[in-house]
């Protein structure tokens, strides 16, 4: 599949849709569980997820987050005045955790620090990756889901090397979804293993 390259969008292979028939009831998402804490070499990024604009989207974001599959995953297409991708464990832009999403366009307008889902051409491709843009991207409105903003740390996100693909590419160190205890702190905030010294973020799980 040919890659627009105007465009944040990658290909990869759709995955099969399940269908459940038992309904289950889901207990509600606390405001600590729609922030996410994305560590990158350059400091700390916080997004706030917009669960109001793409449920599905979110609900997705979240268990992969929880799961660790975005830990050491690199920023592998990043366009100066654009934005940064990421979230193809295979560094290709190719990748993905195999569970496409159907689209939730909305109204919604890329502009600095807004958090979109990257996709192939058909808009229902949607998976694990996401970027971030630099700047005002309105020519993306309607067109790719919006499911989040940055609210704090926008300027390591600047800081990420540029390059499709960089030559040394940055790479996320680990994206978890905030604790209650971590919403409380205004410092930074440590991964859930974290042990003083020592950090390694390799011993999460990814998720297939």
């Amino acid at each position: 599949m040919a890659v627009v390259t105007i465009h944040p969008v990658f290909a990869e292979t759709p995955a099969p849709v399940q269908n459940n028939t038992v309904a289950k009831k889901e207990r509600p998402v606390s405001e600590n569980e729609n922030t996410l804490v994305m560590n990158l070499e350059y400091g700390q990024v916080i997004i706030n997820l917009r669960p109001d604009l793409a449920p599905k989207h979110v609900e997705r974001i979240r268990k992969l987050a929880s799961s660790g599959f975005y830990d050491g995953v690199v920023f592998h297409r990043v366009i100066d005045g654009f934005m940064a991708q990421t979230g193809d464990p295979t560094g290709t832009g190719r990748g993905g955790s195999g569970q496409n999403i159907p689209a939730e366009f909305s109204k919604e307008p890329f502009l600095r620090g807004t958090v979109g889902m990257a996709r192939a051409q058909h808009p229902d491709s949607a998976d694990s990756q996401f970027f971030i843009v630099f700047d005002d991207s309105r020519f993306l409105d309607g067109q790719y889901t919006v499911v989040g903003h940055v609210v704090r740390g926008m300027e390591y996100v600047d800081k990420i090397k540029r390059g499709e693909p960089p030559l040394h590419p940055d790479k996320i160190l680990w994206l978890q979804v905030m604790s209650s205890e971590a919403a409380e702190a205004e410092t930074d905030i440590a991964p859930p293993d974290f042990i003083e010294g020592q950090m390694n973020p390799s011993n999460h799980r990814k998720t297939k």
